[in-house]
C-alpha cells in the first residue's frame, strides 16, 4: 500500500486535473428575524450579507486547488455580476481560469440560499431559489468547449465530468475526454447528478445512493452495482451512501465497504460530492490503487460534510484526518 501522507505532500501538488461542466455561483443570503409581516403570516428578514462560493464544476475545481492539486476548469458563465463573483471565488482560490468561457447570451446559473435566524441565533436555511440559464448551448458555444477541453486536457493526469444537467457537460464532451484520457493513459471521472449512463466508457463515476437508485431502484444490492459498473464499461464505480460511508466496485475484485469518517450526523452536504471527486482524482492521478484513493475521498468526505454551507478541504486537514484513522487502515473491510 502507497504512503498516503507522502502522496498527499509530495504527489498532489505536481498534478494537473482539469475539471469541465456547468459552473454554479453558490450564494448564501443571511439576514436577521426583524419581525412579523403585516402583509402575511411571514417573517421579515434585515439582510445582512450574501457570499457568493464556487459550486457544481466551480466547487470541484475549488477543492483541487485547496487539496494542493493545479485545478484547470472549463466551463460557461454570464456576463453578469453573479458570473464576475464566482470567477473572483475561483482566482482568489487559485484555480486556472483561463479556459472558462464568458457570454453575454448565457445567465451564470445562480443557487441563491436563504439563511434566517434571531440575533445572536444560529441562521438556519429557509429556503433555496436557483437561477438557472434558460438559453442553449448553441453550436459555437458547443464548440469552443470542445476546443478548450482538447487544448487544457493535453496537459492533464486527470479529466473531471461534473455534470449538473445544464448543458456544459454532454455527449460531444464526453467524447472528447474519453479519446484524450485513452490517448494519455490518465483516469477519466464522472460525477453526473442524473444521466450517469450517457458517459459510459470512463473509468470510473462517483454516484451518491440516491442517484444509483434513480437507475437501480431503492432496493438495489451490491451485485447490481456489480452489474451496472460492467455495463457501463467503468473500471471502477464509488457509490457515496452519507452516513453509511461508500460502496467501491472495482472490475474482477470484490466490492469494497468503506465506513463514514468522523460523526455520523452531518452538518451540510452541501457540495460533498465535488469534495468527493476531487480528492478521488488526485488519487488516482497520482497512482494510487481505486481502493486507496477512495480511503482519500472518504476522509475528505468526511471532513466537508461538517462544515457548514459549500466547503472545501486542505491538505493539512486531509493529512489530520489520516493521522487520527491510521490504525484503522482507512476503515476499509471487503465484504
Amino acid at each position: 500500500m502507497a504512503n498516503l501522507s507522502d502522496t498527499i505532500r509530495d504527489n498532489f501538488p505536481k498534478k494537473k486535473i482539469v475539471i469541465v461542466g456547468d459552473l454554479v455561483a453558490d450564494q448564501f443570503l443571511r439576514g436577521t428575524i426583524a419581525r412579523v409581516s403585516r402583509e402575511a403570516p411571514v417573517f421579515i428578514l434585515k439582510h445582512d450579507e450574501t457570499e457568493t462560493l464556487a459550486g457544481g464544476a466551480a466547487n470541484a475545481a475549488v477543492n483541487v486547488a485547496s487539496l494542493g492539486g493545479r485545478a484547470i476548469l472549463i466551463g460557461i458563465i454570464g456576463e453578469d455580476s453573479n458570473g464576475d463573483e464566482l470567477l473572483g471565488k475561483l482566482r482568489q482560490s487559485k484555480v486556472n481560469c483561463d479556459y472558462i468561457i464568458s457570454s453575454k447570451n448565457h445567465r451564470t446559473t445562480t443557487k441563491v440560499r436563504v439563511l434566517a435566524g434571531q440575533h445572536y441565533a444560529p441562521r438556519q436555511q429557509v429556503i433555496r431559489i436557483d437561477y438557472e440559464n434558460q438559453a442553449a448551448t448553441g453550436e459555437e458555444m458547443q464548440n469552443k468547449l470542445k476546443e478548450n477541453l482538447s487544448s487544457a486536457a493535453q496537459v492533464a493526469d486527470a479529466i473531471i465530468i461534473s455534470d449538473y444537467n445544464y448543458g456544459a457537460a454532454n455527449s460531444e464532451t464526453a467524447k472528447i475526454a474519453k479519446q484524450i484520457a485513452a490517448d494519455k493513459k490518465i483516469p477519466l471521472l464522472i460525477d453526473s447528478r442524473f444521466s450517469l449512463k450517457n458517459f459510459s466508457g470512463a473509468t470510473t463515476a462517483t454516484p451518491n445512493q440516491e442517484e444509483v437508485e434513480q437507475i437501480l431502484g431503492e432496493n438495489f444490492t451490491e451485485k447490481d452495482c456489480v452489474n451496472l459498473c460492467e455495463n457501463l464499461g467503468f473500471e471502477s464505480l464509488l457509490v457515496t451512501r452519507g452516513n453509511h460511508g461508500m460502496l467501491l466496485i472495482e472490475k474482477n475484485k470484490p466490492p469494497l465497504s468503506l465506513e463514514a469518517i468522523g460523526a455520523t450526523e452531518p452538518v451540510d452536504v452541501t457540495g460533498a460530492g465535488d469534495t468527493v471527486i476531487a480528492a478521488y482524482a488526485l488519487g488516482l492521478a497520482s497512482g494510487l490503487s481505486f481502493a486507496e484513493a477512495a480511503g482519500l475521498a472518504n476522509h475528505a468526505g468526511g471532513i466537508v460534510v461538517m462544515k457548514k454551507g459549500t466547503a472545501s478541504v486542505s491538505a493539512d486537514e486531509l493529512l489530520e484526518s489520516l493521522a487520527k484513522n491510521i490504525n484503522t487502515k482507512h476503515k476499509l473491510q471487503t465484504l
